[in-house]
């Protein structure tokens, strides 16, 4: 959102912004699985939520026993692997299976190797482990080790090279395990003749999905005794966002009066979160931020946290002054002598430890971060007559609005909030300006104050 001010509704419709052995068979990358008597009991030590996101993300649940070729698939989907024309032959998994299309696909990336599947059979640790290093491009950090430093690395699950059928074999299940990709909670289970469980899966996934960076970003949580000073860096590294292109569109909205504001945002700083979890908030003063993100740390509330840098656009009317530009606030001129204000702001993302969490935001900001008069005191620095926090699942108490949003040929994308009944012109209009421009509307639940604003009834 912009700085909020107290002039007429020149802020309506859509102004504000948005404004995760010596006696077993050895064992070998290319050994086939054999299953445990049963599943391991396992209890993740991780604070991430991988199940959760793997089903709100790709919609995908585990079973309690995988074969490898449901893993193969399942590894396909969450990387959204598609195979290329070229073609790949296997000797036991036919272009009309449902497993083809998937193995393909990882075959061609050198994830898998050799043309034997082996689709139904039960998958092993080991087996998962060895896939899941090369979908994580680790292989060569792996073959990178020479035998001593593999062995120290193997001795952390009690196991030697000897239990290995292969040096490379042992040298990637001592990658995995130095680099993170299998966590300690999980090195209980990595036991020859151990067919890979439920949890075990669900944390290579998602290990998979951070090690390529496509998990959730964040640049740290609330109770990290740092977050304050990278909040800072944060703010003081972003700068008013330039996206001609997009501008182009919107600024002729501004102009026409179908928008009153928008936001300009980079799809990088995407945070990725699980929107079941997350609420989104809107300002433009660091000092708030810091403040906020301490209010929460000190009603015991614990969350990850992604600052998303943003830029805030509306008309500044030549009636309240000519505007005094610095490196947060730009300024064009119109024919008319009104001006176009692009100003620094932001949002930030925060993922909750559970649903009951994000329901406990709202009750803390009303209190404390919520202005109701003028010189009120009790209120974090910079607290406005309409906080703007949002999020993508259903709340109570919470309103419905549509967020009208443009895409170019970048990673910036601009953005504009109205009444749902207003988006359908606002879409007309743009397409209007621009017919070839990628435009997508969604809806989501914003807190009642900011909907009031939006509608006019209330600009308190």
């Amino acid at each position: 959102m912009f700085k909020q001010v107290s002039f007429p509704k020149w802020l309506s419709a859509a102004a504000l912004s948005l404004s995760l052995f010596a006696a077993v068979p050895l064992v070998s990358a290319a050994a086939e699985a054999v299953p445990a008597a049963g599943e391991p009991a396992v209890i993740i030590g991780s604070s991430n939520h991988y199940p959760l996101f793997l089903q709100e993300k790709f919609g995908l649940t585990l079973a309690a026993s995988t074969t490898k070729g449901q893993f193969i698939n399942d590894l396909a989907l969450v990387l959204q692997y598609q195979p290329t024309a070229d073609a790949v032959t296997f000797s036991d998994v036919e272009e009309a299976s449902p497993y083809y299309d998937a193995a393909a696909a990882l075959s061609q990336r050198g994830i898998l190797t050799g043309s034997d599947i082996h689709p139904d059979q039960p998958l092993s640790v080991f087996q998962a482990v060895f896939i899941a290093l090369k979908a994580a491009d680790l292989k060569e950090l792996a073959y990178t080790y020479p035998e001593a430093k593999t062995a120290a690395a193997l001795d952390k699950l009690h196991l030697t090279i000897d239990a290995f059928q292969s040096l490379s074999a042992a040298q990637e299940v001592a990658a995995a395990v130095d680099s993170g990709l299998v966590p300690p909670s999980l090195y209980n289970q990595l036991k020859p003749g151990t067919a890979a469980s439920k949890t075990f899966l669900e944390e290579l996934l998602g290990q998979v999905l951070a090690t390529k960076g496509l998990y959730e970003h964040y640049i740290g949580r609330v109770n990290d005794p740092d977050i304050y000073m990278k909040l800072i860096d944060a703010y003081n590294a972003s700068d008013v966002i330039e996206a001609p292109e997009l501008e182009s569109v919107v600024n002729g909205a501004l102009e026409q009066g179908l928008v009153t504001g928008y936001n300009l945002k980079d799809a990088r700083y995407n945070p990725n979160f699980i929107d079941s979890l997350t609420i989104t908030y809107g300002h433009s003063d660091i000092k708030h931020a810091v403040q906020l993100t301490g209010l929460l740390r000190s009603e015991g509330l614990q969350a990850k946290v992604q600052f998303e840098p943003k830029t805030s656009a509306f008309v500044h009317l030549l009636e309240w002054g000519e505007p005094e530009p610095d490196l947060d606030n730009h300024y064009k001129k119109l024919d008319n002598g009104n001006y176009i204000a692009s100003a620094k702001e932001y949002d930030i993302s925060f993922e909750f430890n559970s649903a009951a969490d994000k329901e406990r935001f709202q009750p803390i900001v009303l209190a404390y971060a919520k202005k109701d008069s003028e010189n009120q005191s009790g209120l974090i620095a910079g607290s406005w007559w309409q906080p703007l926090y949002y999020s993508q699942t259903e709340l109570d108490h919470y309103d419905v609005i549509t967020n009208n949003k443009i895409f170019g040929s970048g990673y910036y994308y601009a953005q504009s909030f109205s009444l749902n009944s207003q988006s359908g012109e606002i879409v007309n209009g743009f397409k209007s300006i621009a017919p070839a421009i990628d435009i997508t509307t969604s809806t989501f639940w914003v807190d009642r104050p900011f909907f009031s604003y939006l509608s006019g009834e209330d600009f308190k």
